[in-house]
């Protein structure tokens, strides 16, 4: 007769099981509640997941078992799913390497973070990011604009932003400004070329996130946005430590298929207790200088996300070739020509965030001559 692996043999099966977002495995990351051999030939699992709806659940239940019906003697697996606690996923962080939020001051002057995502690239996210950020402004509402996408930066490209930023006496970076006073900050403002290719991970996106947050003097803003890479781990899992008090804007194409991998996005976002302030569809459709209309992408996506999400669809932004080219050539859409409708549609999204969020200071970050932190272990090669 055959006999039934052991738990630690159980275990060490269950190491090869991978979260693909945090890209550990789930014993490591502390997600395996129980391991029980009620009777001969089955194993029962409870995976503990950071949400009851966590879009990959099912890659968790075939990976468990898939792995563990390799093992000699097992024929039957049930695997079951719990949620973690708070100090459970305060215990993740921490086992991830994250620290805790920023220390006392650090960004005491910005009232409100947007972070704008998409979990996929090539859905318009950081031509969408760079127009809000003038949007704000003009309307009104001091905004920056911060380059979270280390490895495929083009933040810069947009505004029409180069340079090297200077440090201030203080040891505080000073963002650039680009025209009509929007302030940036990027990676490619710390590269000895502009083009270098980016290969961090961990640890160091961490501390370049954590720098650009923390080390920057942003000023007195209405808005700094956020321009997330594509993909829904490392950085969302640094910004939910670091901004607990941030919201989110996700950004998708009216196709279900960017749609879908938004979803997964938001999904992430909520795992983590970030606040969701809504969706923007952009590429929702082509109108023909006749006014004929083509739904070159698909129809209806966005407003699906944002239904599905029970969150407002703050704008669609209409496929235009001139946003693309202002994008290409550093002009930001609302400013070179504010009354095309691609223009007038992400205005009538800057609109709906401001109607969204706080417009005082948060109360846990009023300034009162706020402490200016000090540069220790710095991430980035800092101007001299």
């Amino acid at each position: 007769m055959v006999g039934m692996p052991t738990p630690e043999q159980i275990r060490e099966a269950l190491t090869r099981v991978i979260d693909p977002e945090l890209r550990k495995d789930i014993v490591s990351l502390g997600m395996v509640r129980s391991i029980d051999q009620p009777q001969p030939g089955r194993v029962d699992v409870v995976v503990s997941l950071t949400t009851p709806g966590c879009p990959i659940r099912n890659h968790f239940q075939q990976a468990v078992t898939q792995n563990l019906t390799a093992l000699e003697g097992v024929t039957q697996v049930n695997v079951g799913f719990d949620v973690l606690s708070e100090q459970e996923k305060q215990g993740l962080a921490q086992r991830l390497g994250r620290q805790g939020g920023l220390p006392e001051g650090a960004l005491a002057r910005v009232k409100n973070i947007i972070c704008v995502g998409s979990g996929k690239g090539g859905v318009g996210k950081s031509t969408i990011t760079a127009n809000l950020a003038y949007a704000l402004q003009v309307e009104g509402r001091p905004a920056a604009a911060l380059d979270a996408d280390v490895w495929g930066y083009s933040i810069p490209r947009m505004l029409g932003v180069h340079g090297r930023p200077l440090v201030s006496a203080e040891r505080k970076i000073l963002p650039l400004d680009g025209p009509g006073g929007v302030k940036a900050i990027s990676i490619e403002y710390f590269l000895n070329e502009r083009d270098q290719a980016i290969t961090w991970r961990g640890p160091m996106l961490h501390k370049a996130i954590r720098q650009f947050l923390e080390d920057v003097d942003w000023g007195e803003l209405d808005y700094l946005l956020i321009d997330l890479p594509p993909g829904t781990g490392d950085v969302s899992m640094t910004l939910a430590q670091l901004l607990p008090q941030a919201k989110f804007v996700i950004v998708t194409t009216p196709q279900p298929a960017a749609q879908k991998v938004a979803a997964r996005a938001a999904e992430t976002a909520l795992r983590f207790d970030l606040e969701i302030a809504g969706v923007i569809e952009n590429m929702s459709g082509f109108t023909t200088p006749t006014g004929e209309r083509f739904t070159i992408f698909g129809e209806g996506g966005g407003q699906l996300l944002a239904d599905q999400l029970d969150v407002p669809l703050l704008g669609k932004i209409p496929l235009q070739e001139e946003l693309r080219v202002c994008a290409d050539e550093g002009r930001p859409l609302v400013l070179d020509d504010p009354d095309v409708p691609a223009a007038q549609a992400i205005y009538h999204a800057a609109h709906g965030i401001v109607a969204a969020t706080p417009q005082e200071l948060p109360v846990m970050q009023a300034p009162s001559g706020p402490p200016v932190p000090q540069v220790t272990g710095t991430a980035l090669p800092m101007a001299r």
